[in-house]
């Protein structure tokens, strides 16, 4: 990884065990990038290490370490990923990435190629779905953080100071809110809480410099930039950009509110903008094209007319010269390469058109008549206007795609094929990625036939294929992905047929309907707000389970809720019930609001249940030991914790793992008093 600028060090290279550190390839206000060797593989790395000041105390480099492992898992073409975490010699927290030695965005001059442009959007916007999907929010994005790959990818890098829900949502530093203030969405730079569509305006502000060159605010200094981005209003585009001025005015706007909901909507404003040429002309071939195709439109008794009134300039040509053309060779006597008959060549070799003054009288006209646009020619110009009027797979016998299929059979080597082909692939394509993003199922079967059709023409070019199978795979696999957080069973394999007919790789199809069939089906119902859960795979109905057990904090404000008493943590006949009573608020040991509860009974967890569910409608209870196979473990201080299952008529209920107390896997104990080993976490019936 790279793209921060480089400076020259006096400091000592740091100790990170495993690698070779080099010497210093970037700095940061929160760390310094070194170039190293991982020594195990004998690959070249980056190496990013905190600075002190950054992480100042051990709670926030545990955070920062625990952040970096959740980042790296964002697996995705177009974020760059983390290899290794860990700490230093001197105990500062470091993490490895790939050394991307492409550069980064700001470093490229994009303003006169917005297709580029486009695309990098398209590969920021994927990346952002895919990690605003799994709770992480960047909140850093900026032309510094889009590197680029050996085969000149776009990656999204640097997720270190990205925020993921649950955690806090404000990291300061001496009162400055975190994230470069040139790309801030307002709310950032006021420190307030932020969300994934802080990440979507900073999108907005490098769009803008990429196709303009330059930011939208200019200030000398941080704060003063950071004002302009919360109050000075957002800027016009010069006349050749104003087609994106509602895209920016969307994407830029000052409240969240008012900005896109999310990735895929902003992607989908984005193919909506008109693409503009390049001031180049129209081709010439295409005017010409047109030109025959309106001329043969011409009544016959027309082209009598027209054929009298050019015998008339021709004559008035010939004959009627002012004297100052004498012996300048415009007079017949003196032409060269006098035009030949239509059946041979010109004086020079190529192939001749009869001129008027050389045909019989009304022989223009009889000439022209019969010189109409070929098959294919109408063909294709039929296709572009298609395109251009939005029928593209239908109706049937009218659309771009039929007219292309039509011309390949009548010219399979017509100049302007490929163009034609690419132009109508291209249009396939962007309408299927609205279609995904706008669930619409048959739309998007037809388009993707109907592309499919016309790719096995052999006329759409390799890039248009490539592009093809990437831009329609991206949207795809995002889709599903959404379809996967909402347990959307139907979604998702309806995505996995469409990779298949998309032509995307095997493998991703597999792993699409593989995770697809995974899924419980709801039947239409809705799961609700899963985050913080995971949908248990193979129960007998369909169940999401929280990955962390209810917490003393949690538990504290159900019963001051509901008034319920404490169950005390002692045997009845035990001496110490009087002289030290232990309960939930006092188990014996220090706790925090986010730690477990313990020293509660069967019976306060389900009260507990059935007060959680009537907050939000759904049925929560106890888990069983199969249902429960699989969850990770509480952390911190062993607990064991409760299950639905029992024994003696339930008196008893099963504890399940091993604890500060007990070694055992699985413990019956009495249901109706808490243990301070025990705590408990609930299953959401969906």
């Amino acid at each position: 990884m790279t793209g921060w600028p480089t400076q020259d060090a006096q400091r000592p290279l740091p100790g990170v065990p495993g690698y070779r550190v080099t010497r210093v390839i970037g700095e940061g206000g929160m760390s310094t990038v070194y170039l190293g060797t991982q020594l195990s593989l004998g690959r070249e790395v980056a190496i990013k290490v905190m600075r002190p000041e950054a992480l100042a105390d051990e709670v926030s480099r545990r955070r920062f370490e625990n952040e970096a492992r959740t980042i790296a898992r964002l697996e995705h073409p177009h974020i760059v990923g983390i290899h290794e975490v860990g700490r230093t010699d001197d105990g500062l927290p470091w993490y490895a990435m790939p050394h991307l030695a492409r550069g980064h965005v700001g470093q490229r001059d994009l303003t006169g190629d917005p297709q580029r442009v486009r695309e990098i959007l398209r590969a920021l916007l994927s990346a952002l779905a895919f990690a605003h999907a799994r709770g992480t929010i960047h909140r850093d994005v900026k032309a510094e953080n889009v590197l680029f790959d050996e085969a000149d990818r776009p990656l999204l890098a640097d997720f270190g100071i990205a925020l993921r829900r649950g955690h806090g949502t404000r990291v300061t530093m001496t009162g400055l809110a975190v994230g470069s203030t040139a790309y801030m969405a307002p709310e950032q730079a006021r420190g307030q809480q932020v969300d994934h569509r802080a990440d979507l305006y900073s999108v907005g502000v490098l769009a803008w410099e990429m196709l303009t060159g330059e930011l939208p605010y200019k200030a000398d200094d941080a704060l003063s930039m950071a004002i302009q981005h919360t109050q000075n209003p957002i800027p016009r585009l010069p006349p050749a950009l104003r087609h994106w001025q509602k895209f920016f005015d969307r994407a830029m706007a000052k409240s969240p509110r008012k900005r896109f909901a999310d990735a895929a909507q902003m992607l989908e404003a984005l193919e909506r903008i008109p693409v503009h040429q390049r001031s180049r002309g129209p081709d010439p071939r295409e005017v010409v094209a047109r030109m025959r195709d309106r001329l043969v439109r011409v009544p016959r008794a027309a082209w009598v007319a027209l054929a009298l009134v050019l015998a008339a300039a021709l004559g008035l040509g010939m004959h009627g010269r002012s004297p100052s053309d004498a012996g300048t060779g415009a007079g017949p006597e003196r032409r060269t390469a006098a035009p030949a008959p239509a059946d041979g060549p010109a004086a020079d070799g190529s192939e001749g058109a009869p001129t008027a003054d050389a045909m019989p009288a009304g022989a223009a006209g009889d000439m022209l008549a019969a010189a109409p646009l070929s098959a294919a020619d109408r063909l294709l110009d039929q296709a572009r206007a298609q395109v251009a009027a939005g029928r593209l797979a239908a109706p049937a016998g009218d659309n771009a795609a039929d007219s292309l299929v039509e011309a390949v059979r009548a010219d399979p080597t017509h100049p302007q094929l490929v163009a034609t082909a690419t132009r109508v692939s291209d249009a396939l394509r962007d309408a299927s990625v609205r279609a995904i993003a706008r669930d619409r199922a048959s739309d998007l079967d037809l388009l993707l036939r109907t592309a499919a059709r016309v790719q096995a023409t052999g006329a759409v070019p390799d890039a248009a294929r490539a592009s093809w199978r990437t831009r329609v795979g991206e949207a795809i696999e995002a889709r599903a992905e959404r379809a996967v957080t909402r347990v959307d069973r139907a979604t998702a394999l309806r995505m996995a047929d469409a990779a298949d007919t998309a032509g995307v790789p095997e493998d991703t199809v597999r792993q699409l309907r593989a995770r697809a069939e995974r899924l419980p089906d709801l039947q239409g119902r809705d799961p609700g707000n899963l985050d913080g859960m995971k949908v248990l795979e193979g129960t007998a109905r369909p169940l999401a389970a929280y990955l962390k057990p209810v917490t003393r904090g949690d538990y504290a404000r159900f019963a001051e809720a509901t008034g319920r008493e404490p169950t005390l943590c002692r045997e009845r006949a035990s001496l110490l019930r009087m002289v030290s009573p232990r309960d939930w608020s006092r188990p014996g040991f220090e706790q925090g609001d986010g730690d477990p509860v313990v020293c509660v009974s069967v019976a306060d967890v389900e009260a507990y249940a059935q007060w959680f569910g009537r907050r939000d409608g759904h049925r929560y209870r106890l888990p069983t030991a199969t249902e429960a196979a699989g969850l990770p473990a509480a952390g911190g201080r062993a607990l064991s914790e409760w299950r639905a299952d029992c024994a003696a008529d339930c008196a008893k209920r099963r504890a399940a793992g091993a604890s500060f107390r007990s070694d055992e896997a699985s413990r019956t104990l009495d249901a109706d008093r808490g243990y301070d080993d025990v705590g408990f976490r609930l299953v959401r019936e969906l």
